[in-house]
C-alpha cells in the first residue's frame, strides 16, 4: 500500500503513526507498549507499522528522530549564526517540549537507567547534536563575537543543563512557584538564560568593560 493511498481524515498513516507512538512510549515503558496499541490509537492496521518501520524499535527510533529533528537541522542553519541566537535556540528548545514534557525523561531514561532500546540511536543523534554546536562554536570564535578560550564541552554541559532541567523537573518547578510554566514563561526564561551566556561568552574586552 502507498502512502498516499494511507489516507484518512486524521492525515497520512505515517504521520499518525509517530504520534501515536510518542503518546504511548511517554505514557508506559517501551515492553508495556505494544505495535497494536500504537496501530489502535493512530487508526491504522498494525502491518502498516511493518511497512513503515519495519518493527516497534524501528518505530520508536524514527519517533525520537522525528521529534529532535527541529533541534538538530536548527543546528545546521543560520539560526546560531550570533550568541544572540542562543535565546532563540533554547527558545525551540522549550517549545519543541513543551507539547511534550515527559520526552527529556525518555531520553534520560534510555540513557541513564539503559530502559528500553536505542541507546546506541539516541548517542548518534547527540553526537550529531554535539559536533553541530562545535561547528558553530568554533565559527563564533573565528569571527570574534566570543571569548577564544572558551571551552566547548563546558560550554555544551552548561547549554544542555539549562535546556533540560526545566523540562526535567517541570512539575517541581510549577508547585514550588505555584504558577505553570507557560509558553511566555519559557520564553523569558529563554530570553534570560540566553543574556547569561551572552556575558559568559563574552570577549574578554567586553566583558571587562
Amino acid at each position: 500500500m502507498s502512502e498516499v493511498a494511507a489516507v484518512s481524515d486524521g492525515g497520512p498513516v505515517r504521520a499518525r503513526l509517530l504520534h501515536a507512538a510518542l503518546d504511548c512510549f511517554l505514557a508506559d515503558d517501551y515492553h508495556r507498549v505494544t505495535t497494536r496499541m500504537i496501530a489502535e490509537r493512530a487508526g491504522a492496521n498494525v502491518s502498516m507499522i511493518r511497512y513503515y518501520f519495519g518493527s516497534k524499535e524501528g518505530l520508536y527510533e524514527e519517533m525520537i528522530r522525528d521529534t529532535m529533528a527541529p533541534l538538530l537541522d536548527a543546528l545546521d542553519g543560520p539560526l546560531l549564526a550570533s550568541v544572540g541566537g542562543l535565546a532563540d535556540y533554547l527558545g525551540l528548545y522549550y517549545r519543541t517540549m513543551t507539547g511534550r514534557p515527559e520526552f527529556p525523561k525518555l531520553i534520560l531514561k534510555v540513557l541513564a537507567l539503559n530502559q528500553g532500546p536505542g541507546r546506541r540511536f539516541i548517542q548518534q543523534l547527540l553526537e550529531r547534536g554535539r559536533t553541530g554546536g562545535a561547528r558553530s562554536l568554533s565559527r563564533l570564535k573565528a569571527d570574534g563575537k566570543i571569548e577564544a578560550g572558551v571551552d566547548p564541552d563546558i560550554m555544551r554541559l552548561a547549554f544542555v543543563s539549562l535546556a533540560m532541567t526545566p523540562m526535567l523537573l517541570k512539575d517541581i518547578f510549577e508547585e514550588q512557584m505555584g504558577r505553570p510554566m507557560e509558553a511566555a514563561f519559557l520564553e523569558r526564561l529563554a530570553d534570560f538564560n540566553g543574556r547569561l551566556f551572552e556575558v559568559a561568552l563574552a570577549p574578554s574586552g567586553e566583558s571587562q568593560a
